[in-house]
């Protein structure tokens, strides 16, 4: 099983507004914490969810988090 590459040992803060992303879980994507297609070739694949209200989040970075897209700060671990 492949591991991802850890983009950061840090959460990434964003405002996001209402509608649907895609958070990198391969970690090489350049547009961290979103996918920006480098999975191609790996045996991953980007996570979609929705936000539904404008917020701030903290999304994972590590890509190592039990509850993705989000922080759990399992950073702190590695």
């Amino acid at each position: 099983m492949e591991k991802p590459v850890i983009a950061d040992t840090m959460f990434i803060a964003v405002d996001l507004e209402p509608g649907t992303y895609w958070w990198c879980r391969c970690g090489r994507s350049k547009t961290q914490p979103f996918c920006d297609g480098s999975h191609a070739g790996t045996s991953f694949e980007p996570l979609e969810f929705e936000v539904k209200t404008a917020k701030r989040v903290k999304l994972c970075a590590c890509k190592h988090t039990k509850s993705p897209p989000y922080c759990d700060s399992t950073h702190n671990d590695l």
